[in-house]
């Protein structure tokens, strides 16, 4: 043995004597390679597409890369990448809120003018919430609306659905005043107000909130809230509500699709994507013209990782294998279950699933599925378990 080998060993035993490093517990990228390059060799292959990325973000480096630069669509791993932005942009503080307000004079219990409902696009506004502003009516001492009410809708775009949407899906309709996740606010409004014994001799418009009105209730829910029913059950409303929470914060009003997209796009260049090599349509996923890659998703699960604040509200909403969510009832295994916890996808054709896991040597990984040219989904969702299994096995 040369003298340089005895002082490499040598080196390389202090180390372990003095951190405590299991170096030999530590899988080499070559082992991940060959369960990765063996589950590629699936007959499904012949027929479809996959593109497949991990990284290893204890150690800072790729552990596998396959077709991770082929654009494809993402299903709802979109999710992902609007949940991020969200976060980053938004803060973890952030409410999504419906206000009331009014102009005009009360005389004997009777508002004469205008109550607005001013939309936030809040997908949870339920009926508590609709409870409440008719309580502040009733604290006023408000027993007869006569004027107008206003629906306040001008916090977004026109548009009721997203672009690239097909028409024959199950689309929420995409309106600022929601209730119950439904587009039937004003509706609802004038049924608990009779309800409540509150006469309405009011006309039902459309404008805009005055800087003048006086608010008297205004209801909110946080951004974990959206988030929790947004990755774990995958709702494709919620998803476009942040979304367009994303496209507010631009200052625009009404926002765009455009506006959230162009806040995206600042995201992707800072952590080192050129936007411009992709496409993003909606928030949700729905659309069809939405392209992205494993790469891109990848990167994104990195960033968001090396920002705790991200990752301290993205994690507990990501469905957890074999536990909750659109992952309840797969990766029940030994090594999956309670420690994947990733974001599914689907639409015709095309199945994902992204997220986090941790390896055997204790390592924080993430990956990046996209199966595309898929016929049945049980195939694809079959490999991407193997895949998570692979990553989290000895």
């Amino acid at each position: 043995m040369t003298n340089g080998s005895v002082v490499v060993r040598t080196v390389l035993l202090a180390l372990v004597l003095l951190t405590g490093m299991r170096l030999w517990a530590q899988p080499m990228p070559e082992s991940v390679a060959a369960r990765m390059d063996s589950l590629l060799r699936n007959d499904m292959f012949r027929t479809s597409q996959v593109a497949l990325a991990v990284y290893d973000l204890t150690a800072d480096s790729v552990l596998y890369a396959h077709n991770e630069q082929q654009l494809m669509r993402p299903a709802s791993t979109m999710k992902l990448l609007t949940a991020i932005a969200a976060i980053d942009k938004l803060g973890g503080g952030y409410r999504l809120c419906t206000d009331l307000c009014y102009t005009g004079r009360i005389v004997q219990r009777t508002l004469q003018g205008t109550v607005y409902c001013v939309g936030g696009m809040d997908p949870r506004f339920n009926s508590d919430d609709m409870a409440a502003f008719v309580e502040s009516l009733h604290r006023m001492g408000v027993d007869t609306l006569r004027g107008k009410i206003c629906a306040d809708k001008s916090m977004k775009e026109a548009a009721p659905w997203g672009e690239g949407w097909c028409w024959d899906d199950e689309n929420p309709v995409l309106t600022p005043l929601l209730y119950g996740g439904k587009d039937r606010f004003m509706e609802r409004l004038q049924t608990v107000l009779r309800e409540a014994g509150i006469v309405v001799e009011a006309d039902i418009v459309e404008g805009v909130k005055p800087d003048s009105a006086y608010c008297i209730c205004s209801r909110f829910h946080t951004i974990d809230q959206i988030l929790m029913r947004m990755m774990k059950e995958s709702d494709n409303l919620y998803a476009e509500a942040m979304f367009y929470q994303l496209a507010a914060a631009t200052g625009n009003r009404p926002a765009t699709a455009a506006d959230a997209r162009r806040l995206m796009a600042k995201l992707l260049e800072r952590v080192g994507i050129i936007p411009t090599h992709y496409r993003i349509a909606d928030g949700s996923g729905l659309s069809l013209y939405n392209y992205v890659t494993a790469e891109l998703e990848i990167a994104l699960l990195r960033y968001a990782y090396q920002n705790k604040n991200v990752y301290l509200h993205l994690l507990p909403s990501l469905p957890i294998a074999g536990e909750d969510g659109t992952l309840k009832n797969r990766m029940g295994g030994a090594f999956t279950k309670g420690n994947v916890q990733a974001k599914t996808g689907s639409v015709m054709g095309v199945y994902t699933l992204a997220g986090y896991c941790t390896a055997a040597n204790g390592h924080r990984l993430c990956f990046a599925i996209i199966n595309q040219g898929v016929q049945r989904a049980r195939f694809a969702r079959k490999f991407q378990d193997e895949v998570c299994r692979a990553l989290c096995a000895p």
